[in-house]
């Protein structure tokens, strides 16, 4: 395979593309709307209709857990008060979701090339990344 498993996860990581590595998962000066395709490979982002839930439950189950749960934990054992524990939390499952967004799409789109990374264009047999050149 010429695009590997860790090579995947590096770039999920970082919201780049899985197949060639580009920043081009999201429209420029947009923070929420993702490309259709990456501008540099012409990988399909949006892969079926629907496919956003994935990313949705995943910035959820991000958001409870690594949020939500330590925030009541502080409030349970009385290291901040309970109003301000409802306060923040109330506050941070609208801004913490939405700071998350970019992230989430790309570990989404991640997971699956971590699981399947044959069905990357660069894995697939008879393809030369970066050169439009049939004879080679």
């Amino acid at each position: 395979m010429k695009v590997t498993r860790l090579q995947i996860i590096g770039r999920g990581l970082t919201n780049r593309c899985p197949n060639c590595g580009a920043h081009g998962l999201f429209k420029k000066g947009s923070f929420f709307e993702i490309n259709e395709a990456c501008a540099n490979c012409g990988l399909k982002i949006e892969r079926d209709e629907g496919s956003f839930l994935g990313a949705m439950s995943l910035n959820y189950g991000v958001t409870l857990v690594c949020f939500l749960t330590p925030l009541m934990l502080l409030a349970y054992h009385k290291v901040i008060g309970t109003t301000a524990a409802i306060v923040v939390a109330g506050i941070g499952s609208i801004g913490f979701p939405a700071l998350f967004y970019r992230s989430s799409r790309s570990w989404w789109l991640m997971n699956y090339y971590v699981f399947l990374p044959h069905h990357l264009p660069a894995n697939q047999a008879g393809t030369v990344q970066g050169n439009d050149d049939p004879n080679i």
